[in-house]
């Protein structure tokens, strides 16, 4: 079986005090053959369970991007949109934006390694890919957190490319150990077991050690957008504040999306970077169900202020990077 994959290079785009965005370039899609995997996953010691050929893994898209970070001022690529919303509409499958990943909804919580989907009790919720249940139980010993029952009634999916899934704070389990499931399959319910404030479901994707807790990401930049109410996908920002080393920074941002033919802005978001010690990743900041159109990132940073037109296109993903001194 053959698969096909793109190969991303990001680039880092250095920053100025204001300037107009670069014409986005041409995607080249690189191909090339790959032997059918057959994945295993155990559990525990006794247990073996393998993914079904028939399945399609999850490959996330790579993209070679012939982006200089010397001339553009972001990248837009097709992103690695590859997990569905775990839930469906009618039922809210829009991402809370009081509590989004790796924030501390102003010092008030521990720092988000998830994020979370309100919903009424019994809501259905739904495997985010193909993949084989690593867990599912009551979240009593400590594994996939610090704390006992933190997660309370817990679904672990393990997806293809050391990738996984977890769903928390069920009222209801639908699967079992070992089960083979497929993208869209209901597997628990909406509920507020373990610490949980209200119903919802809370999301989480890691990659590689699913036991670390520090192995989160990001689920909005692998979440398939949604669409608006006319039926036009929304495009996703990512956005890296670092200095000259790379190194990642915190700081608060605004983001405009600007009037038609002008460089006014008509509708601003307020967002933080993450904290610094979820600042492990490519990122450390995220917004999603943005309008195609232009947008004007602005902050402020040890006394100077720094601002970055940048496009937003549907279905897209569009990465920032602003260096700061």
């Amino acid at each position: 079986m053959k698969y096909f994959f793109l190969i991303f290079i990001f680039l880092v785009v250095s920053c100025g005090s204001s300037q107009n965005a670069s014409p986005s370039p041409e995607v080249i899609a690189i191909a090339s053959d790959l032997p059918t995997a057959t994945i295993i996953v155990i559990p525990t010691t006794t247990f073996t369970a393998t993914i079904s050929p028939s399945l399609t893994p999850v490959i996330p898209t790579l993209t070679q991007i012939p982006c200089d970070p010397r001339t553009a001022n972001y990248c837009i690529t097709d992103g690695h949109f590859i997990l569905r919303r775990p839930i469906k509409p009618p039922a809210n499958d829009s991402v809370d934006r009081t509590y989004p990943y790796a924030s501390t909804a102003n010092g008030t919580r521990e720092p988000h390694h998830g994020v979370e989907f309100l919903n009424k009790f019994g809501t259905p919720v739904y495997a985010a890919a193909d993949g084989v249940v690593l867990f599912a139980g009551p979240d009593v010993e400590a594994i996939y957190s610090p704390w006992q029952n933190f997660y309370g009634n817990l679904v672990v999916l393990r997806h293809a490319d050391d990738l996984f899934t977890l769903y928390a704070h069920l009222s209801k389990i639908d699967a079992q150990l070992g089960d083979v499931v497929t993208v869209g399959e209901k597997i628990g319910e909406v509920g507020q077991s373990g610490v949980a404030t209200g119903s919802h479901l809370h999301f989480e994707v890691r990659q590689g050690d699913v036991q670390n807790y520090a192995s989160t990401r990001n689920p909005e930049v692998w979440l398939v957008p949604e669409k608006d109410d006319f039926n036009i996908q929304y495009g996703v920002v990512m956005i890296s504040i670092m200095d000259e080393k790379s190194q990642l920074h915190y700081a608060e941002l605004t983001l405009g999306r600007a009037l038609e033919s002008s460089n006014l802005t008509r509708t601003t978001y307020y967002l933080n970077t993450y904290v610094n010690d979820m600042a492990v990743g490519d990122e450390n900041a995220v917004l999603s169900n943005l309008s195609a159109g232009r947008y004007r990132i602005a902050l402020e940073y040890n006394g100077h202020l720094y601002e970055r037109w940048v496009e937003v296109q549907s279905g897209k993903l569009t990465q920032v990077v602003i260096v700061v001194q």
